[in-house]
């Protein structure tokens, strides 16, 4: 199971994660990844200055531009 966390706070949701959040929701959607992956948004992860900001199975993702999110999920599928 992976289990995503996206900062929802708003210097995170303004630098990408609101366009990070739909694509992740389209992959999971589209992928048929109901089963492998979970998704949550939380309220301000206290990472402004490396936003925008996501956890991946507890692992800290700084930076990441929605254009990349898929990039970093695909590796933890592949572990998977």
């Amino acid at each position: 199971m992976i289990n995503i966390e996206i900062c929802m706070g708003s210097s995170c949701f303004a630098r990408g994660n609101r366009e990070t959040l739909e694509i992740l929701e389209n992959l999971i959607k589209e992928g048929c990844f109901e089963k492998e992956i979970t998704l949550t948004g939380r309220l301000c992860m206290n990472r402004c200055s490396c936003g925008p900001h996501i956890l991946i199975n507890g692992d800290s993702h700084d930076l990441v531009a929605p254009e990349g999110v898929i990039e970093v999920v695909n590796r933890y599928l592949e572990e998977a």
